[in-house]
This record gives C-alpha cells, sequence and structure tokens, in this order.
C-alpha cells in the first residue's frame, strides 16, 4: 500500500501536469507546453519537450521502481497470504472441485495471460482507436471476474482480477514506457534525433494505468468489505464499482477542460449509493421471540468457527485468530455478534471456503440466535 500510493500518487501528477500544460502561447523551440505551478511556499516552473532537449542533462531522475516494488511485495503478498493457505482462501467447495494446485495454477496463468492479450491489443489495429478499444478493455476484464467468480472463491477471484490488472500496469511500465524513455535518452548520447513514436506508444499505456488505479485500489482493501465479495453476484459488483471509480478518474481527468461533464461526479456518487443499498446485509428474519439454547450454538461454533477464531487455532496456517475475534466461549460470541452475523450467515464469507464445512441449517440456527442476541440484548 505505501509504494503503491507513491505510484498512483506520482501516475496522478504526471497525469494532472500533462492536462494543464499550458500549449497554447507561442513556446520556445522545441517545447511542446509549460506550467507554471506554487507549492510549499515557492514558484515551479516546468517545460515539456516535444521529444527532448537538445542534450541529456546531468541530473534526470527516473519514476519506476514504486511501480515495481508495488508488483513485487504485492507477488509477495498473494504468495504468502492466498497459495500458501489456498486451501482457506483460494477454494469454494460450492463453485467447483478444484484442488489446491489447480487454482494456483489457474491463478498465476491468468496474471500471465491477461497481460499478452492486453498487449497483443494494444499492437492491434485497436491502438488508432483509443475508445473502442477501452471499451474492449472493459469488457475481457468484466469477462475475467465472472470466469474466476465462477470457479474460485469470491474472494480470492476478486484478487487475482487486481493483480492482473496490477501487472498489466507494471508490465506497460517495464516493457513500454521505460523502454520508450530509454530510447530518448539513449538518442541524446548517440547525437541522433530520438523516435517519438515509442513515446506515443508510453502514453497510451500511461493513460490505461491512471484509468486502472482506482479499481486495484478497491481490490486491494475489498477483504474489508464482505458485502461485495460476499454478495451472491460478487463479479458483478467489482464490475460495477471498478466502473464507477473509473468514471470518477475521468472526470477528474477532463475537468481542466472548458466540457467539464460535471455530471459525471454525481451520477457516480448516485451509483455507489445504488450499489451500497443493494450490497447492503440483510437480517435473515425478525424473530424477536425466537428461543435457541446457548450450549447448541457454541456447539456450532465449537465445530465450524473455532478451529481458527480461538486463542489456540487447530487450522493449519493460522497461529492466532484472525482480526484478533476469539469465538471460544457465549460472552465472546455475543460481543462480536454482528460481525459473525454478517460474516457467517448474511454474506456467508466465512468460514473461508467453508473449511469446517458449516450446513445451511447451522447457518440459520446461528443467525437466529445472533439476531435475537442483537435485537435483545441482556
Amino acid at each position: 500500500m505505501i509504494v503503491g500510493i507513491a505510484w498512483i500518487g506520482a501516475s496522478f501528477y504526471f497525469n494532472w501536469l500533462e492536462n494543464r500544460l499550458d500549449r497554447s502561447q507561442p513556446q520556445e523551440e522545441g517545447i511542446a507546453g509549460n506550467l507554471w505551478a506554487i507549492h510549499g511556499g515557492g514558484f515551479y516552473h516546468l517545460k515539456k519537450f516535444q521529444v527532448a532537449p537538445p542534450s541529456l542533462p546531468v541530473d534526470l531522475h527516473w519514476f519506476k521502481w514504486e511501480a515495481y516494488t508495488t508488483w513485487l511485495s504485492g507477488m509477495a503478498l498473494l504468495f504468502v497470504v492466498y497459495y500458501f493457505n489456498s486451501q482457506a482462501f483460494m477454494l469454494d467447495p460450492s463453485k467447483s472441485d478444484l484442488d489446491p494446485f489447480s487454482a494456483i495454477a489457474l491463478g498465476l496463468g491468468t496474471i500471465t495471460i491477461s497481460w499478452l492479450v492486453y498487449h497483443y491489443l494494444c499492437k492491434s489495429v485497436l491502438r488508432s482507436q483509443p475508445l473502442l478499444l477501452a471499451g474492449v478493455l472493459v469488457l475481457l476484464l468484466a469477462c475475467l471476474a465472472w470466469q474466476l467468480d465462477s470457479v474460485l472463491s469470491s474472494r480470492a477471484a476478486y484478487i487475482h482480477v487486481g493483480a492482473a490488472i496490477g501487472t498489466i500496469m507494471v508490465a506497460n511500465v517495464f516493457f513500454v514506457i521505460i523502454p520508450g524513455q530509454l530510447e530518448l535518452v539513449t538518442a541524446l548520447k548517440e547525437n541522433r534525433q530520438p523516435d517519438a513514436s515509442p513515446g506515443k506508444d508510453g502514453l497510451l499505456r500511461s493513460r490505461h494505468n491512471n484509468y486502472l488505479t482506482l479499481p486495484v485500489l478497491f481490490i486491494m482493501i475489498s477483504h474489508h468489505f464482505p458485502s461485495t465479495y460476499g454478495n451472491s453476484q460478487a463479479w458483478m459488483v467489482l464490475v460495477g464499482v471498478s466502473l464507477i471509480s473509473i468514471a470518477v478518474r475521468h472526470y477528474f481527468n477532463i475537468r481542466h477542460m472548458k466540457k467539464q461533464a460535471i455530471w459525471i461526479l454525481p451520477a457516480a456518487m448516485i451509483c455507489m449509493v445504488v450499489t451500497m443499498l443493494l450490497t447492503a446485509p440483510k437480517t435473515v428474519q425478525n424473530f424477536s421471540d425466537a428461543h435457541i439454547d446457548d450450549i447448541d450454538v457454541m456447539v456450532v461454533v465449537n465445530q465450524r468457527c473455532t478451529v481458527c477464531h480461538s486463542s489456540s487455532p487447530t487450522q493449519a496456517g493460522f497461529s492466532a485468530a484472525p482480526g484478533n475475534i476469539m469465538l471460544d466461549t457465549v460472552e465472546q460470541l455475543k460481543s462480536h455478534a454482528p460481525r459473525v452475523l454478517i460474516s457467517a450467515v448474511t454474506t456467508k464469507t466465512m468460514p473461508l471456503g467453508n473449511l469446517s464445512a458449516m450446513t445451511e441449517e447451522e447457518r440459520t440456527l446461528l443467525g437466529l440466535w445472533l439476531e435475537h442476541e442483537i435485537n435483545h440484548p441482556e
């Protein structure tokens, strides 16, 4: 998250800079545009060359390690959290009978193939039609989310869509944007006219990266919102939130223009509110008078929940209770009643991958007891 913020912050700034350059007035020879800014108590005057300066400056700052470090740390976390605990985080027996090895292979294959397909499309005839290319890419990412959500746990599907998008963004930097910049630097060193085409390719990929940043950020933190990946149509929620965030990014990209399309921001806000209402956890039923014995409930909890949520977890890969939520006693269960209701009953995102095989009857029993405790606390 830290290096991701550094990467995305730099991306947003340079995109803002590109859009705010003053190109209307007569420029110095070789200059495409300039910009005056004030920040931190001082004035800045920035210039962008049409291709490259006459000679290479001594100190030239590059922006690449933020992207590389984001991807490397993200992939490391993907392995540690998801692949080393694939039984818990990757699989969903209600969707498919994939084994852990197959799920991991599917995840890695998806990440690799996504980049190859994207790279080919950007080199195809679609590159001359950016809007059509963008539409095709959005459609393909929606299909990817749908397919992954049909065979993996929704949480794993989300993170792999994010990993695929993140890989595309970093590969854009590594294979296209930085090589284009190296061509400019090399041309200056060799005293020859730089080729402008790599820069144009880099600009296209940079714009794609700019629009994909907010969907990736959402996916990074989506596991904190089980009402999204726990929805019965989780892939549609992911696509919807991503489109909303792309629209918001577009508004900020064009708000300096004469036709600002101000309607985009309130429209996106309305769509987000509608999405929140549609995905909001629903209560099971209002059984205010239902009485279920605490002992019956704790039998279910001890069998299905405390393998992880205990002071001494027995599930492999867990040395401590996730989120420090322990359910060893009735008192502990009552203190976490709202969260347990949402996770185990409403969204059914717990137990992870339903490793402990909680049945629908047990979820209903637990839900009725939890609702009673929430509505009628002693």
